[in-house]
């Protein structure tokens, strides 16, 4: 057989990577005297990194992650304490892999959502977690039309794929009992199947009878919330007032 042909055979098997690097590789294979097997090595090395970039990017881009927030440029020292000392076991990835939840709260503007974003996007380059993150808002919206349309059931499915789920800023959600009906269906379905939620509010647990009508669907929500997994409270005053008194200074 011809080893004209091989590229052809490569492209079928879709190892384009091993396609674009082959010619080079013989180069420095014959260079530098390579034996077969790190010829070989090196191309299912080549084509495995560059499988691995692409499937991170595509993940990336179906998270709804901002793109601004990462931990390279969070300021670790503006951070509580404890979200400090925590950040070393989130980036491990194992409270996803137990189905853990991460709530944080605390006043706007103190960093709740650019720490769970971060973290999240982190997640997603180290270990490929499935991330997808919306406001608390867009969610509620997609369950009524979900609920409306009678495929609520599928929906929860469909949203089961992801490892963790962060639902953003849940304290502006609208209050009525629909809203709270088909959001408490949302985590009891995350928390019996084992898959992480974080969530981000303006207020802390004890003040969500202000979100919720019933105060059973609060009480019912915080249990599965608190009962597996992290709390954080992020304190003090918003970044952006003390960019404001920075820049007036």
């Amino acid at each position: 057989m011809s080893t004209d042909t091989l590229p052809i055979f490569l492209r079928r098997l879709g190892l384009t990577a091993i396609v674009r690097e082959y010619e080079t590789a013989i180069t420095r294979a014959e260079a530098d005297n390579w034996g077969y097997r790190r010829f070989l090595h090196h191309l299912i090395e080549t084509e495995t990194n560059e499988r691995l970039t692409r499937r991170i990017e595509r993940l990336l881009k179906e998270s709804g992650l901002p793109a601004q927030e990462t931990l390279a440029r969070l300021a670790p020292e503006k951070f509580p304490e404890k979200a400090r000392r925590l950040l070393p076991t989130l980036r491990s990835g194992e409270f996803i892999r137990r189905g853990d939840a991460l709530c944080v709260f605390g006043l706007p503007g103190t960093g709740k959502s650019a720490y769970v974003s971060a973290v999240c996007r982190d997640l997603v380059e180290r270990h490929q977690v499935k991330v997808l993150f919306l406001s608390a808002y867009k969610l509620v919206s997609r369950l009524l039309v979900a609920k409306r349309d009678l495929v609520l059931p599928a929906l929860l499915t469909k949203l089961n794929r992801y490892d963790i789920i962060v639902v953003d800023d849940i304290s502006y959600i609208t209050q009525s009992i629909a809203e709270n009906d088909v959001l408490f269906a949302f985590f009891a379905e995350r928390y019996e199947r084992e898959r992480s939620v974080a969530v981000t509010s303006n207020l802390v647990p004890s003040q969500w009878d202000q979100i919720f009508k019933n105060p059973m669907t609060a009480a019912a929500i915080i249990d599965r919330l608190v009962h597996r997994g992290y709390q954080l409270e992020f304190a003090g005053e918003s970044f952006r007032a003390q960019a404001a008194k920075a820049r007036r200074s």
